[in-house]
């Protein structure tokens, strides 16, 4: 998940447009410039931030539709303390999520901030992933309808689309299914098969993903769960032709960074903070911390 977005993205200078130029080491090729993640001054300002992107995150998947009952669980670390990380509460709906609802749990699954219940599920796949991956910001599962459909397959997602091209050689596939995820040892199995890649197809049970921010976690969910549903209905039909491997991987340094999945994301959250104004509304106890 390193942000290796150089052949096409290219960080803009201050006060740069967003645009894009004629690459002059590859005639007949461009260069975008992109906007990039924010950076803080503080740990209080970054973890306002984290949060709001996580709330945002869940009002989105509700608008989606990728949430399922009282399953499915997104996590963010904090900033100031890596170790212990945001989650959402057991039972509550991922529409009426706020920032104030959040739980802060460390990797014992006690909870420091919030007094709701946690799901047992969402520590024990949350902290083992969160626990092999440094990386890993945030990560995201849900029981989607076109992802629970693709995991009973048992299969990796095809090169068959651009957009699938994003997962290329990056996912993997946890095979079997032993039942609701209650005990350390399949979190760690989870974390163990996930190894470096940003997603996992879990069989008969639906993704995960994980993303250096809140925002590349959230799209790489979005983004597999269309892909689950583009190639469902591409072999429903016939026998989907697949991408080269040289053009597949080539479109992967592209479609598939990390600086891509957080910018794909901007568009769902300009939508759901125009729609959901309440998502912005902050106080100094959401940005402070005293444990």
């Amino acid at each position: 998940m390193e942000n290796d977005a150089v052949k096409f993205f290219k960080a803009p200078e201050a006060g740069t447009k967003i645009s894009f130029i004629k690459d002059p080491n590859h005639p007949g090729k461009f260069v975008f410039t992109m906007p990039q993640p924010p950076t803080f001054s503080s740990f209080a300002e970054e973890r306002v931030h984290r949060k709001q992107r996580l709330v945002a995150a869940f009002r989105i998947f509700a608008k989606l539709g990728l949430d399922e009952g009282v399953g499915g669980h997104l996590t963010c670390r904090d900033p100031e303390h890596p170790e212990l990380f945001w989650v959402n509460p057991f039972g509550l709906s991922f529409s009426c999520i706020t920032i104030k609802d959040l739980l802060l749990v460390d990797h014992e699954g006690t909870v420091l901030v919030g007094t709701s219940p946690l799901n047992a599920a969402a520590f024990v796949i949350h902290s083992k992933i969160h626990g092999a991956r440094e990386d890993a910001v945030a990560a995201c599962h849900s029981h989607s309808v076109y992802g629970k459909a693709f995991s009973t397959l048992g299969r990796p997602v095809l090169p068959i689309t651009q957009d699938a091209c994003m997962f290329y050689k990056d996912h993997a596939v946890l095979p079997g299914f032993n039942g609701v995820v209650a005990d350390e040892a399949e979190g760690e199995r989870m974390a163990q098969v996930l190894g470096p890649c940003k997603a996992l197809v879990l069989q008969n049970h639906g993704l995960l993903t994980v993303g250096n921010t809140v925002d590349e976690a959230a799209f790489w969910f979005i983004a597999l769960e269309k892909a689950c549903h583009v190639q469902l209905l591409a072999e429903a039909a016939g026998t989907p032709a697949e991408i080269s491997h040289e053009v597949a991987a080539d479109s992967y340094k592209t479609v598939g960074s990390s600086l891509s999945g957080w910018f794909n994301f901007q568009p769902y959250y300009q939508m759901i903070t125009r729609e959901q104004p309440d998502i912005l509304i902050v106080d100094d106890e959401d940005a402070r911390l005293e444990l």
